[in-house]
């Protein structure tokens, strides 16, 4: 986890580190060699780590720091391509073919389905998301099947975490909708797919019915809400569809003028309108994103956990746990020890740069031969 909270970015980097006297600070064993420690997650059992995950949940959820969001318990689901490449393979790679140029290449590419939780956020401080757990998608299966194999498992470990899930039109199937429902919990997804009949049911009210003005932070929006349809008879329950067009001006750098924007959105959901308004679908329908800009945006650019630190699928499952990990630890460290005044003006980086510095300061635990 060191590794990760000091932004080390590689094993080898990390290795260089094994000789200074941080870790007798710390009453800390040195290090392996990165060979070592890759070989070692390579045969780690990751349901330890993943028990891990539920203590740190279980400590912050008893300590009330992960509140509910407008009333709900909300979640994210999506996938995550974490690396690929034309050369190397292991036995969990998946593979595509290219067509380039200059012909066909295969490209072999490790993927993932990630469960972030999106808790509320308290006065004064921001909201603390936490990675719960994650499942790499296998050979010859599609990502909505690797989400209900996380699911089955998260909904045992995590029973009462939310009752919200959020996902992007990829899981807008009524396998995966029967799924979560048969469960008790709801499903708010994008909806995408023209071909839909309920797509198509909807599109054809548009123009038939007046919408209602709102707001969703800057933006000027029309929302309609269509309540109770059946046009999706394999889903076990009606659904609701909600439509925002939103409109919005920006500032051109160029040349300093203003442009108005606008961006229409779509989302199909098992909630009824009497425990979840239209401005809470708009607003937890964006709040998706987090996932992508707090999440993959952020362990990538600037935590490096799609870095290979070994080219193996129980070691790149392994490795990326320890990240998740590393990641709750780090941002409960920062939202709810670290005294506000100390926070302000100070970017994450900068702490993840002073644990760095830390390391590097204490030289190394032998002399120089002379």
């Amino acid at each position: 986890m060191v590794l990760f909270w000091a932004r080390l970015g590689s094993l080898n980097a990390w290795e260089q580190l094994n000789q200074t006297c941080w870790w007798k600070t710390w009453r800390i064993e040195k290090p392996g060699s990165a060979d070592t420690v890759g070989r070692v997650h390579a045969l780690l059992n990751p349901d330890g780590l993943r028990s891990g995950l539920r203590h740190v949940y279980d400590c912050l959820k008893r300590n009330k720091a992960l509140p509910d969001y407008q009333g709900w318990a909300v979640a994210a689901l999506d996938g995550h391509e974490s690396s690929c490449s034309y050369l190397r393979c292991c036995p969990g790679c998946l593979q595509r073919t290219l067509h380039t140029a200059s012909g066909d290449r295969i490209q072999y590419y490790h993927r993932q389905v990630t469960l972030m939780l999106l808790p509320g956020a308290p006065a004064g401080r921001p909201p603390l998301r936490l990675l719960l757990d994650a499942e790499p998608q296998r050979v010859g299966e599609d990502e909505v099947t690797t989400a209900l194999r996380l699911l089955e498992r998260v909904f045992r470990t995590y029973p009462r975490a939310f009752d919200l899930l959020l996902a992007d039109a990829l899981y807008a199937t009524s396998a995966f909708f029967n799924f979560v429902l048969a469960r008790g919990k709801h499903v708010l997804a994008v909806l995408k797919d023209e071909r839909r009949d309920l797509y198509q049911d909807v599109a054809g009210m548009f123009d038939q019915t007046p919408p209602q003005a709102g707001s969703y932070r800057n933006r000027q929006c029309c929302w309609w809400d269509f309540l109770d349809l059946l046009s999706w008879p394999q889903v076990q329950s009606p659904v609701r569809v909600v439509r925002s067009q939103e409109s919005y001006s920006i500032r051109r750098q160029l040349d300093g003028q203003k442009v108005v924007h606008s961006s229409d959105w779509l989302w199909v959901t098992t909630v009824p309108v009497a425990q979840l308004s239209s401005e809470q679908v708009v607003h937890f329908g964006h709040h998706r994103w987090d996932i992508e800009n707090h999440g993959f945006n952020e362990l990538t650019t600037a935590w490096d956990a799609d870095h290979v630190f070994k080219h193996d699928p129980r070691a790149i499952e392994c490795f990326l746990l320890v990240a998740f990990l590393a990641y709750n630890i780090f941002h409960a460290f920062l939202l709810l020890n670290l005294k506000p005044h100390l926070r302000k003006g100070h970017t994450t980086i900068f702490w993840a740069r002073l644990i760095s510095a830390e390391m590097h300061a204490h030289g190394l635990t032998a002399r120089w031969p002379p």
